[in-house]
Formats: C-alpha cells, structure tokens, sequence
C-alpha cells in the first residue's frame, strides 16, 4: 500500500523513487509565535498574512518549531527537484472508536497483521495520524515511523497471498476500517466557487503590483487612465476567473461518472451485493458479469477473463484480453513475478470493460488494487490539477530579466528622489514621483508576453487535431533536435499485408506458399493462423489488434460467438472453417486458454481444442507465434531448420514482417478448468517449428516527406521498435531515416562468461539490402566521412551497453539511429540518455508500448484517436507523423512569438523611463491621455495581437534562440535601449536650442520657426494666461510624447519578424490593419494643429520644421533598428562567421562529443573484432580510444 520510507526524525522523503516525490519536514505550532503572528497581520493590515501565503515556509517558519515528524501537526513539504516548491499540510486525526473495540482489533487483522492500515492504527487510543498531499492520503507507519501511501494494496503482496487473503472478499468490518483509513473511492475535483477563484487572482503578485501603480497614479490625478487601466484589469481578472471556473467544471464533469457506478461486490458476511463504486476499497472483490462498465478502480482479476478498452489510458482504442493473476505459491510480489506484463491482469480505472468470460467458478473476479486519485485515472486528473514545472531556461532567464529592470527602476527611484529634493518639491510628492519613476521600468503584462504566443499555439494545434494537456511544452518543443519514432503504427501502416508463408517440414523449408486468393492447405499451419490470435467478436463485428486479423483473414475461418463448452460454466470461443477455408475434418476449434502477447517475452499462445472429433481423439494443442528466434528457441532443435537465419535474413533485410509459428499436442484434458492453474513456462517448451509468416508492413505515405523535412531542417531521427534489427534498418533506408550511401554499422554484444570471458562487443556493416546479395566479408569498415554512418543495435545489446560500456554508451547514441528489439522500459531509458547528452527529444508513438518513452521524452506525442490520455502531454488524432513538424514549427513559431513580446514590453517600458526621466528633470511628466494612448491604444492591441502570426510552413535548418539572454536577444533590448535613449536625449537638449522655443506653456497657437509665440526677454513668458507651473505642458513634453508614441510603433513593427519561424507580417492582418491605424492616429496627433484635440491630449502646437525634424529623427531610428535587428541581430550566417571567427564553440555535451570524436581516428571501429570490457571495472577498455578520448 506504499512504500517504505526512510526517516531521521525530523526530515523524510514521501513517495520516494516516484514522480511525485517530495521532502516532508516536522513542524509543531506554538501558540505564542501564532499569537504574534496573528497581531502582525492585524497591524499590517493583512501584509504578513498575503507574505506567508505566497511564502508557505516563512508561514511555518513563523508559526511552529521543527519537531520529529511523530509528534508534528504541522508538515512542510518540498519538491526534490530543483525548484525546490514548498507546501504546508495540517496533520489530521482520523478516529476509530466508534467502529472499534481494542479487544476485537487482533481479530479484524488476524491475516493481515501485517498491513500498512493495521501497522498506522495507534494503540490504545484507535486514532490514524494522515496528511492529504495532492489529493493522495498518506497515514503515519507506527512501526515503520514513516508516512505511507494508503489507498492501494500493498506493493510486496504476492500471487498467493492476493488469492488467499483477498480471493473470498472482506468483512464488513475490515471494509469499514479500510474506508476511514484510505478515505472513499472517489476522485473529487472541486468546481472552485467564484469568490476563491477571485481572491486568489487579486492577491496574485502582479495584479497587487498593478494594485500599488493605480494607486500613485490616481494620487497624481491620472484618473481617466486610471479607470481604463481598472477597466481592463478587472476585464482581465474577469476572463481569468471565468477560463478557470470551467476547466474546474470541465474536469469535475469528467470524473464525477465515476464516483456513482454501481458495481457488484463479494463480502464474506453478506455474500454479493450492489453498491455504489465509492464504497469500494482496496481488498474488495468485484464480480464482473453482463453489462458493460466504466472501472470506477484498478483491479486485479484473479479469476475469468475480461476484455477492455484502454483508449483512455493508452490512445488506442483496441480491445486488450485480460488473464486472472496466476495461483503461485511463493513469496515474490506480485509484480515482481509478472515483470513487465504485470498489466495484463490489471483493470484499469477509467477503461471500460466490454466483454467477461466465466470461469468454473462463475463470474469473472477481481481484487480491488487501488481506489481514488491513486488509479490510472487519478494520476492523468493529478497531472492536469498538478502540472510538473519544467526546467526551461526561458522562465529562470525572465525572471532574471525583470530584476534587472527592478534595478534600473530602483535608480531611477534615487535619481527622482534627487530630482525633486533639489527642486524643494514636498515631501509627499517627491515620494510619490520617485515611487512612480520605479514603476514605469517595469510593465505588469511581462510575465504574461510568455504565454500569449502558447495561447495562440495550443488553438492553432487543437484545429490540426493535436490536443495538449501540458501548454507550458509548447515553448519547449521549439528547441526540439531528436525526435524518435516507433515504427510500426507510426511510420509504417497499421495493418500488415499477408505475403506468404514459408513451411518447414522434417527440418527444412518448403517452397513459399503465396497468398494470392488459393486457400491455405489444411494442416497445424491453418490451424495455428486460425486460433493463435487475441480476436473477439463485438456487436457482430471481429475486433482486435490489426495484425491478428489479417492473419486470421488469411486463413479463411470464421469466429462465432463465445460459447459455453467442457465445465457448464466456462465459456470460450470458437472459430469454424469459413466457405473460403480448405476443408478441415473437423467442426471448428476452441480456444480455452490464451496467453497474450507480451512485449518483454515477444510471443503470445493459445490452447486450443478441436470440436467434433471422437472423445479419445479430443486432445490439447498448443499453438505458438512471435518473433522468429524466441520461437525457434522454445522448439525442439530437430525441428528446426539448420538454415534457419540464413533463410529468414533476405525476409527482414528487405522490411517484410517476420512471423514464426509453432505447435505441440498437450496430453488430453478432462475438465477445461484445469486449464486455468497452468502456467506459460510449463506449456511453452519443445515445440514443433512450422514455419515463417511474411507480412508486408508498408511505409505510410506521409513518413518519407515528414523525415526529409525533419532532415533539411537538422533534425535527428531515430527509430525505437520492438520488431526484428534487419527489418528496422530497412524501413530506416527506404524512409530516408538513413541516407542513400549511408553505411549502418551492426553493434552487438555479449554477455560475460566467467572470469576469463569478459563481455565483448563485435562491429560488422549492413549493406543495403537486396535480393541476391551477400553480406560483405570485408573485415574493415569503410567510412565516407565521420559523420556518413549509423549505428543499429538491439534491446540487448542496449541492456549490455549500459551495464558493461558505461563510457562507451554515449559515443554510439551520437551516431545510433536504429534502436530494435526495444520493450517499453529501455525505450523510457534510452531517451534518458538522450535528455542526458543535453537533447531535446520528442516522441512519438502510440499510448500503449510507448507511454514510459512518452512521458519521459520533453513533448511526447501519441497518436490517437482521444482528446487526452494519461500517455502523453499531446496527442494527435491524425494518425501519422505530420504531428511532428506541426508541433515543431508551432513550438518555434510560439517561441520566437514570447522573445518579440518579452522585448517590445521591456522596450515601451525603457523609453517610457526615458522619457519620464527627462521630464523629471523639470519637475514634468507625461499627460494623463498620452499615457492612456501609450499604454493601452498601442501596447496593449500589440501585446494581443503580435503573436497572431502563424507558423511559417517550412521548417528552418536552425533552431530559436532557447535563452532570453542569448546574445542576439540580449544586445536587440540593449542597442534599441541606447538608440532610443540618444534619440529622446537629442530631441530633449536639441528643442531648447530652437529659436521659436519658449517656456510658455499655452495651447493659443503655433509659434513660427524662428520666433516664439510670446516673445519675452531670454525667454521668459510675456502676457502668459496659463499658470507660472504647469507639469505637462512644455515643448519637451510634446516632442518627448511624439517620440515615445511613434517609437512603440517602430519596435512593435521592427520585432515582429516573419522568417525563418513565422509567417510574414502582412499575413498577420488583425496585426497589421491596427497598426496602421495606430501610426495614422499618432501622426495625425503630430500634423492635427487643432486646438480642442491638442488641449485634450495636452500637447503644444509645434511648428512644420520641428515637425519634420521629428519625422527624420524617428526614421533614422526605425531605418537603424530595422537594419541592426534583420542584417545583424538576426542574420544566421553572420552569427556562425562570428562564432567561427571566435572559435566559440557549443557546451552542449553531445556537441562537445561529436568534436572529441571527429578528431579520433579509431572512431567508428574499423576492425572487424572485439571490444572487451572487464566485469570488475565495468567500463570500456580499448586503451587506444580512451587514450585518444584524454588527448
């Protein structure tokens, strides 16, 4: 039921070794350090209280003393990794007096004394100390002193003790102390009222920040801007509320289903009885009979069989065959005995059973494992409601970002305070003036520029049908450089052709047998293609996995409806020649026990027997599929073609699916229930071999296309596939994955034998496959060019890599593109050790096989045809890898998207200081209507707007920038800084100087060009009518304003660059048709001379010449920007001349190794020999190359 965890007291580790691992700190609270507290919330009016629920730590840090986690009511909680996110759970109490007596306690666990809910009962008193972490209930261990998982069975469970503790059902006793413990069997999602949803947006950092800013401007008068800026907050706020309100509704309507499914469960004490599924308990025993049912819970069947659909849980909507956990009398856990197919006799929470088979011991049974958010389905609810934060540089870097501008606001704060201390300005608004100099360096709507462009992106993806229920990925996809690929179901069709089938007989093949419409010959061949197979008939219709049918098509039978047979009670099918079939002599076949195909084993079985044969004659028959060599390796050697590889290579040389069949005659059997109590191992051993089926699996017409586009654009591919070596390398080449003229280097190794046989590793080349030719006998490999190879190597050897060639593993990755004979598990490792040489690697695959590598590769994709599935952050419902680059260049285009943003924001928000500080040295600001013109008729529609440019259709041979301090990115905001700065200095000191400037500040007129309007002595004003002081009126504002206004414009125009990653600018027409607008709107401002908008916009009338200087002012900054940002900043090729030049050179680990390698002249291998490792040191030992590798 968890997890043993280890613990010094005050510190422990709760679910270790798990995704959700977290670190759990004992804390007792103090009543004197709470009263304070409290007092200090008070008289801060609720400061110290918005503090602490932004900084949990510092809450209990405040609060409580640390404490060994045994007595603590207080846990803090930290995530392992390197955020390092605190929480803070109350310990909660749960009593059970009530439902106890202290006497009887023994009794209620007399066989499972031994279990986590009997160990957390604490005596004498009957109470359970537990924290809810996540939605997931963890109780305190009082043996143990640990807190553990509750709400499944226990991990170290076995086979025999599920049936024999569990196999009868629960009392009602042990089923309610179960349910207090573990809590209901329901998984909650609350629809979060209104009012939380709103306080917790308005206590957020940045509406608080925007909180603080209206207030300075509402104290300075701005109070048309003010209310537009409240408008749009609330607006804001308001949409934010409503989007969370109904993803809240949305997922509360997705679970609630199951928390009311009514569900048969077996009791000791009160026999079978129908109950509401939230009831259920981990123990429990469902009786699963008729109808079809959603699994309210995970299950373990243990008796019958089932047949479910797992489209939720993996994407593939094909109905998956159930066993019942084998009856072994042994001490192995559970899982640990099924190994990697521990799934097929597990119901899943969320799937939905659509067919169960009777046993001799009536209805199909199973125990349940785990209830609430502890299910399948629970963890794909948890992941939505707990996304795990990404380790992308983008974020860290903007935050960084933002304090650099918190400096600079920080100096501009002390310069104000200068400013108007020297101009013996009040107090009170010389605090306020520096205060809102501060403010303007920073733009609220920053931490937002990151996410509009994903907004954009994740609409744009669902109307291509690829969902995502992780949108913070979509940045990361951008950065993608290795992509690997399942094969078949992803680059080649799902359905498979028959070809032809190859006998053997007395040891030797026979001529093919094509199938070209004759039927096959009756024989165990038929029979085997017959009844070797996980079909089943639903609704009247043949389901199951594509390649059984298509072998079962080619035999001609037909599959009826499941029937009773042998026992009264056991129900199997059966399948009948068809009128297509040659003729049989027999009535048709039962199939009463199937052992299903497991990927780590790579076979599948059925037993089978005939119907309408004379009793004595009604004997077993084993029949037997699955890959050519484990086949071969359970047969009897005499029946085994001595030429057995050598016949089977041209086959899988030139891509053909390989299929090798086998067969044994089992003694008879008297009553089918026997059948049920064998296990695989006892039945799959000396076989007959009968021979080899060959199926055409072709390429899917958009592969080809889709990895040369990948290829163009400097892409990694690699091909991650379960099925035979040959047969991926020859879907590698005739995809184009591998290169014409390509050479595949074959890896193999061998495992150690004793002291003086170490592990070795042998290196030979694939030529390309044709028919008729052999295998080169060259003892050396021959290599155009260092990087003009490929490694192709098998599960195995990967296994081996790993264990003896640690050194060596990373040098072959660089180059290894054909990865085959690869079980889920070392599919999840080898994208680790991709992730590991700093890649970015995405995924794609189906949600079955694939789901470890899915959610461990950066954007795992599985193609299906659901919305959402616990498989995969995307999924796709276009069946093909046109999802690939899709994603990719929606990534990028989503990217390049948040830097414009990011920079415009950080850009308006510098020549705002700008400008403002120079009106400060005056004792001026900017008016209240050129701030609302500013803010929010431009920057806030080019926020909105900017990132509506679609992806440009055709990828670029060269990644975004993934760093906001890259150098291109970092000197964009530094040089338009500069520019901007000496434009607004020029324009500042340069109007001073014209002969028409004055300090008159009045709207009567525009002066001429060479003389003020009111001429005076040494300026001064003469017949003024306006006061002596005025903040905004000078021509310093005007010119100022003009500047900042049309330079927002230029930036906005200048960053919104199209190519390589985005459309062009004019295809943005919502963007552009505004920005039009706003640059008319703006030089209409400059060019009106009206008197009554001048006075509403409190500008002065300027006269033509300084208009014009204006205008060559901001062209000569819009002609500099353009050229710095297109010609330098963002010119690929001068960048590369630049890094060349420097010799600077990329850190990333698997760009250092390709260098290290390309200077080694040992690399590749070149000798047609072994490579030895010694089992002690572990490591790869040819002293050539590790010499080399120092060099």
């Amino acid at each position: 039921m968890g997890k043993k965890i280890s613990s010094d007291g005050h510190h422990a580790l709760l679910s270790k070794g798990k995704e959700d691992e977290m670190e759990i700190f004992g804390y007792k609270t103090q009543g004197f350090r709470r009263a304070l507290c409290l007092c200090g919330s008070f008289f801060s009016f609720g400061g110290l209280w918005l503090l602490f629920s932004w900084k949990p730590e510092w809450d209990v840090w405040a609060n409580c003393t640390p404490c060994d986690l045994e007595e603590a009511d207080t846990l803090l909680l930290r995530t392992t990794d390197e955020f390092k996110k605190y929480m803070r759970k109350k310990v909660i109490w749960l009593e059970l007096l009530s439902l106890l007596e202290s006497e009887k306690l023994d009794g209620i666990f007399d066989r499972d004394w031994e279990s986590v809910i009997s160990r957390a009962i604490a005596r004498p008193g009957l109470k359970v100390r537990c924290v809810q972490v996540q939605k997931v209930r963890y109780a305190w261990d009082t043996l143990e002193k640990a807190f553990v998982r509750v709400g499944s069975l226990e991990d170290n469970t076995s086979c025999y003790e599920v049936h024999q503790k569990f196999g009868e059902g629960l009392t009602r006793k042990q089923r309610d102390v179960r349910k207090v413990v573990c809590g209901p069997n329901t998984m909650d999602v609350e629809v979060r009222p209104v009012w939380k949803l709103l306080l917790k947006e308005i206590v957020n950092p940045f509406y608080l920040f925007q909180d603080f800013t209206l207030i300075l401007w509402l104290a300075q008068g701005y109070l048309e801007y003010s209310i537009a800026i409240i408008v749009l907050t609330g607006l804001s706020i308001g949409l934010t509320v409503y989007d969370l309100r109904q993803q809240s509704v949305k997922l509360h309507n997705l679970v609630k289903e199951y928390n009311k499914v009514r569900v048969v469960v077996l009791t000791k004490d009160e026999g079978s009885h129908t109950s509401e599924s939230r009831h259920l308990v981990p123990g429990d025993i469902l009786l699963l009979e008729g109808q079809k049912l959603s699994l309210p819970c995970d299950a373990i069947l243990i008796d019958g069989g089932c047949v479910v659909d797992e489209g939720m849980l993996t994407g593939e909507s094909v109905p998956v065959t159930k066993t019942p956990l084998p009856h072994i009398d042994n001490t192995v856990p559970w899982r640990k005995h099924c190994g990697e197919d521990y799934r097929r006799h597990v119901l899943f929470c969320g799937t939905e059973v659509i067919q169960t088979r009777r046993s001799g011991n009536g209805p199909a049974r199973a125990v349940v494992l785990q209830t609430g958010f502890n299910t399948a389905k629970g963890d794909l609810m948890r992941s939505i409601l707990y996304p795990k934060p990404l380790n992308f540089r983008l974020y860290k870097e903007a935050f960084k970002f933002i304090v650099c501008l918190a400096l600079v606001g920080i100096l501009g704060l002390i310069y104000a305070a200068c400013v108007y201390v020297s101009h013996k300005e009040p107090v009170g608004d010389t605090v306020a003036m520096a205060l809102l100099l501060m403010t303007i360096a920073i733009p609220p709507a920053i931490p937002a520029a990151l996410t509009t462009g994903v907004v954009y992106a994740q609409r744009r993806l669902k109307k291509k049908k690829v969902f995502c229920i992780s949108p913070q990925r979509i940045n990361i996809c951008g950065q993608i450089n290795l992509v690997c690929f399942d094969k078949t179901g992803t680059l080649t069709e799902d359905g498979l052709d028959l070809w032809g089938f190859l006998p053997c007989e007395n040891q030797s093949f026979q001529p093919v047998h094509r199938f070209s419409g004759r039927p096959l010959p009756w024989g165990p061949l038929c029979q085997a293609m017959a009844t070797c197979h996980s079909l089943l008939l639903l609704d009247g219709k043949i389901q199951g996995d594509p390649m059984d049918l298509k072998m079962f098509e080619g035999s001609g039978w037909e599959l009826e409806e499941e029937r009773c047979t042998g026992a009264p009670e056991a129900c199997v099918a059966v399948v009948k020649p068809g009128p297509a079939a040659s003729q049989a002599p027999l009535e048709g076949m039962a199939i009463l026990r199937q052992f299903p195909f497991s990927s780590s084993l790579l076979r599948m079985s059925v037993i089978t027997q005939e119907l309408g044969k004379k009793e004595e004659e009604d004997a077993c028959h084993l029949y037997m599929k699955g890959a050519p060599e484990v086949v071969a390796s359970l047969c009897q050697p005499m029946t085994v073609p001595p030429n057995f590889k050598v016949e089977l290579r041209p086959f899988t040389s030139q891509g053909f699916r390989v299929i090798a069949l086998a067969h044994k005659e089992l003694l008879p059997l008297e009553r089918a229930v026997s059948l049920g109590g064998l296990e695989r191992d006892q039945v799959e051993s000396s076989l007959t071999f009968l021979g080899l089926l060959i199926m055409e699996n072709r390429l899917k017409s958009e592969t080809k296309p889709v990895l040369e586009e990948l290829s163009c654009a400097r892409i990694r591919s690699v091909m991650v596939t379960g099925d035979h070596l040959e047969t991926a390398v020859t879907v590698a080449r005739t995809s184009g994955m591998v290169s014409r003229g390509s050479r595949v280097i074959l890896v193999e190794a061998m495992e150690a034998e004793g002291e003086h046989c170490p592990a070795s590793i042998t290196w030979r080349t694939l030529e390309d496959a044709q028919p008729g030719m052999e295998k080169s006998q060259d003892p050396c490999i021959t290599v155009d060019g260092k990087s003009n190879f490929h490694f192709a190597l098998d599960g195995k050897t990967y296994q081996l890599l790993q264990k003896y060639f640690s050194t060596l593993l990373p040098k072959i990755l660089v180059n290894g593109t054909v990865f085959a004979r690869m079980p889920p598990a070392q599919k999840s490792s080898l994208i680790e050790e991709f992730q590991k040489l700093d890649y970015y690697v995405g995924m794609c695959g189906d949600g079955a096989n694939d789901c470890a590598a899915l959610k461990m590769a950066h954007a795992g994709i599985a193609l299906s045809d659901q919305e959402a599935s616990v498989a995969s952050p995307f999924t796709s419902q276009i069946p093909n890898i046109e999802c690939v680059p899709q994603l990719i260049r929606e990534g990028r285009a989503a990217l390049v998207s948040s830097f414009a943003v990011f920079k415009y924001l950080a850009l308006y928000g510098m020549a705002q200081f700008i400008g403002t500080s120079l009106l400060f040295w005056q004792t001026q600001i900017f008016g209240n209507y050129q701030y609302l013109l500013q803010d929010v008729c431009i920057t806030l529609v080019v926020c909105l707007t900017m990132s509506l440019n679609h992806a440009y259709p055709k990828l670029a041979p060269h990644r975004p920038p993934g760093r906001l301090l890259a150098p291109s990115l970092l000197l964009s905001i530094v040089l338009n800084v500069c520019f901007t700065l000496v434009v607004q200095v020029f324009a500042f000191l340069f109007v001073k100087q014209q002969p028409w400037y004055s300090q008159l500040r009045s709207h009567r007129g525009c002066p001429s060009g060479s003389h003020p309007l009111f001429p005076g002595d040494n300026g001064t004003m003469v017949n003024a009518t306006e006061p002596e002081e005025h903040r905004v009126l000078s021509y310093e504002d005007t010119t100022l304003c003009h500047l900042v206004t049309l330079n927002c414009l230029i930036v906005a125009f200048v960053f919104s660059k199209g190519r390589p990653f985005r459309k062009p600018i004019y295809t943005n027409y919502v963007f552009s048709c505004l920005l039009g607008l706003q640059l008319g709107v703006s030089l209409f401002l400059v060019f009106a001379d009206i008197e009554v908008v001048y006075k509403g916009m409190e500008l002065l009338c300027i006269p033509t010449i300084w208009k014009a200087y204006l205008l060559v002012m901001l062209a000569v900054t819009f002609g500099v920007s353009l050229f710095v940002e297109d010609a330098i900043l963002q010119n690929y090729r001068l960048w590369l001349w630049i890094k060349a030049l420097f010799r600077f050179r990329s850190s990333s680990r698997y760009r250092k190794l390709q260098r290290r390698l390309e200077r080694d002249a040992t690399w590749p291998p070149t000798e047609h020999g072994n490579v030895a490792a010694g089992r002690k040191s572990q490591a790869y030992a040819n002293p050539v190359y590790e010499n080399s590798e120092e060099n």
